[in-house]
């Protein structure tokens, strides 16, 4: 029998078990003193880098539509407090820096987070979706991300209506698993997130245009049956395009995935590998 963890031995050592994350965080940044992007301004850089948009509800199996409701709610307290702020040179994004912590006082209420492998509410739910689109866009730049967690492992939804690889998610929990990403470019840049009644919508601006392109795809992808589970395989590549030549000058595999599908696995051409 698998040892239980200290944070699965109950509510309260769970509990302490994020305090001492948080505390560890914070005293982990205290002692680096990463140079964090807090600027921000109204008036827009004037090259867009890349633009997208996210749909914010989506029939996720039996999941109540009303956590889907709370996390456009919570969407819209958590856009205002990223956009436009300015990431200049050497200064790294951190998304918990700007967001904050979660609370009902400021308006949060419980949408859609993954926990232990299954979908239940939580404060705050939903604020993935945001991280996700933040990590699109800034592959599509010569930004370095620094941190980055994924749900890994799990294929926890259907790809109807899915429009960007599978694998190219986040993973997020205040604030010892944020999101971040450091400008090592002589270029400043600024994130502007807007929400719209159906959309979330994200862009990149930069005050000089850029001169490379980014193109990401997966590669190599199908369902394998191992062991009485269905997996999802595949691979994420991204290309570096120069745009002055057009030559390809690097391509890359950024992320291998196998991950357990958790949904109905009927119509999906599986392979049997053990």
């Amino acid at each position: 029998m698998k040892r239980k963890l200290f944070s699965e031995l109950s509510p309260l050592t769970y509990e302490i078990s994020i305090k001492k994350n948080i505390l560890q965080r914070k005293i982990r940044d205290f002692v680096q003193q990463e140079q964090l992007a807090q600027t921000k301004n109204d008036a827009l850089l004037p090259v867009s880098v890349y633009k997208h948009t996210s749909l914010i509800r989506r029939k996720l199996g039996n999941t109540d539509l009303t956590l889907q409701e709370n996390k456009a709610s919570n969407l819209r307290i958590a856009a205002p407090k990223v956009s436009n702020i300015l990431i200049k040179p050497n200064e790294t994004f951190s998304f918990w820096h700007l967001v904050g912590k979660c609370s009902t006082s400021k308006g949060y209420k419980n949408g859609v987070t993954i926990f232990n492998d299954t979908v239940r509410p939580g404060l705050g739910g939903g604020l993935c979706q945001f991280t996700n689109l933040i990590h699109w866009i800034i592959l599509h730049s010569p930004l370095e991300i620094t941190e980055h967690h994924h749900h890994d492992g799990l294929d926890l939804f259907p790809d109807y209506g899915r429009k960007i690889p599978f694998g190219t998610g986040t993973s997020i929990v205040y604030n010892y698993l944020d999101y971040r990403f450091k400008n090592n470019t002589n270029n400043t840049y600024q994130l502007i997130i807007s929400v719209s009644e159906t959309h979330l919508n994200g862009e990149l601006r930069s005050d000089n245009e850029q001169i490379y392109s980014y193109h990401i795809r997966a590669e190599n992808e199908y369902f394998s049956r191992e062991n009485g589970h269905v997996f999802r395989n595949g691979q994420i590549f991204r290309k570096c395009i120069d745009k002055r030549t057009g030559n390809l000058l690097e391509n890359k595999m950024i992320k291998e995935n196998q991950a357990r599908v958790l949904y109905d696995t009927t119509n999906l051409e599986i392979r049997t590998t053990h």
